[in-house]
Order: structure tokens, then C-alpha cells, then sequence
């Protein structure tokens, strides 16, 4: 479980970072019991990039699951204002050693189809793998696609397929 400062800089990333529109954003609650499960973890980053405990000012963050050789990206947010600086990479390239540390082998993630980040994760080698139709709902009601996507942790970002 995250201190309450932790907690409190995820959600204030989180507020800033989604667009309501599409319903994404988790409550605090919902953070709060991922945590408390104990095979979620969650990293915090620095407007200048460095990891932090949440004693510093937040940019971002990501939330993920470990599980039998893989993890899963919950979340990962970066706050507009710091946006296309580098920092989403830079959390993702944390996630990265972070799985391999605790012994993932591949790590997963899946977001709605259209979602603009799916550049991102494509330049750090994750690849579709799956799609769920009308998976998510809105909260106007509109329903959207799931696209699943992979990447193995033995695999380079910039030349997907080669160790």
C-alpha cells in the first residue's frame, strides 16, 4: 500500500490526465484496492524525470499487475502539461525492468481502439495481439472496441523481434 502522498499525487495525475469522456479514469478506491493486493505496483515520476515517492512533485505515473511470468499496465498517465517530454517512455522504461526484475517474461496492456497512446506503446514495442468488440461503454453510452497489445521483455523497442 502506497503512503497517502503516493496516493494522493496518482489521483492528482489521474484527474488531470484522462479525458472524461471516455470513462477511463479509476477512483481513488479502485487505486486503493489494486494496491492493497499486494501484486500491484505503481512508479512516480518527476516533471524532470526522476523517480520518485510521491515526496516530490508529480508529472506521471503507471499502475500495473504481476502475475505468473507476465504483468499488465493498468494505468500510466502523464500530466498534459508535461506532455511529449520523454516521460511516458521513461515510465514505461522503468515498467519494463521492474517486470523483468520480479521475473515477467512479457508484459501486456489493453486500452480502446483509437486511443492516441497507441503510437507511443508501438514505439516501445508493444504489439496487438487481441481485440474485444464493444468492450468498453462510455459514459454517454457509445460503445468501443479493446485492443490487447504485448511486448516481450526481451525484445528492443527501437527493432521489435531482435533480443
Amino acid at each position: 500500500m502506497p503512503a497517502t502522498d503516493a496516493l494522493d499525487r496518482i489521483m492528482e495525475v489521474m484527474g488531470a490526465a484522462f479525458d472524461p469522456t471516455f470513462g477511463e479514469a479509476w477512483t481513488r478506491r479502485q487505486v486503493e484496492d489494486s494496491l492493497l493486493l499486494g501484486r500491484s505496483h505503481y512508479g512516480l515520476i518527476t516533471p524532470g524525470g526522476a523517480m520518485t515517492d510521491g515526496s516530490a512533485p508529480v508529472a506521471g505515473f503507471f499502475l500495473v499487475r504481476s502475475g505468473y511470468g507476465e504483468e499488465e499496465l493498468l494505468l500510466l498517465a502523464v500530466k498534459p502539461q508535461y506532455r511529449r517530454r520523454g516521460l511516458a517512455a521513461l515510465l514505461l522504461q522503468r515498467f519494463f525492468a521492474d517486470a523483468a526484475a520480479r521475473g515477467a517474461e512479457r508484459v501486456l496492456l489493453e486500452m480502446r481502439h483509437d486511443n492516441p497512446a497507441e503510437a507511443l506503446y508501438r514505439s516501445q514495442g508493444f504489439v496487438p495481439i487481441g481485440r474485444r468488440a464493444n468492450y468498453y461503454r462510455t459514459p454517454g453510452g457509445e460503445r468501443l472496441d479493446a485492443v490487447t497489445f504485448a511486448r516481450d521483455l526481451g525484445i528492443s523497442p527501437t527493432r521489435p523481434g531482435t533480443p
